[in-house]
């Protein structure tokens, strides 16, 4: 919260261009290709709050397995554009993490898709185990949109 009391909604934000080998034979990205923009989004706006996925498997032994994916698709993007990936995270509840999406065309800021994924954090074995706290508490924070 801010010293105006008001909150600020933490968005992680990250650019890619679009290759020519993301692009289907109608000339426009081929939807799955969302979901991998998803993912670069997601990576970056962990690294930018302070957290990073590879440690976190590496030390806490524990992996944020995608149990959900929605992509909702608006207008296409087509080869060599700037698009700005916007991540949010929407939400955190014990090992369960919510994050959301929008994918916008840099030139002109129109709306190309939303989307969310869901997360459960699993040990090795793929069975459910409690997030660590350093990655719950930052994680939250920035679901509460109160930035650290």
């Amino acid at each position: 919260m801010s010293k105006d009391g008001a909150t600020h909604k933490v968005v992680g934000e990250t650019r890619v261009r679009v290759r020519y080998a993301e692009t289907d034979q109608m000339g426009v990205v081929y939807y799955a290709n969302y979901l991998v923009w998803f993912e670069v989004g997601r990576s970056e706006l962990m690294r930018q709050r302070g957290l990073d996925y590879k440690q976190m498997e590496i030390e806490e032994g524990c992996l944020m397995a995608v149990v959900e994916a929605t992509a909702r698709y608006k207008a296409p993007a087509r080869y060599d554009e700037e698009l700005i990936v916007q991540t949010t995270v929407t939400g955190v509840r014990g090992p369960v993490v919510r994050f959301s999406y929008c994918i916008l065309r840099a030139q002109d800021s129109t709306l190309l898709c939303e989307g969310e994924t869901v997360h459960v954090v699993v040990g090795r074995d793929m069975k459910r185990c409690p997030m660590p706290r350093k990655y719950a508490a930052l994680l939250s924070a920035a679901a509460s949109h109160d930035a650290l």
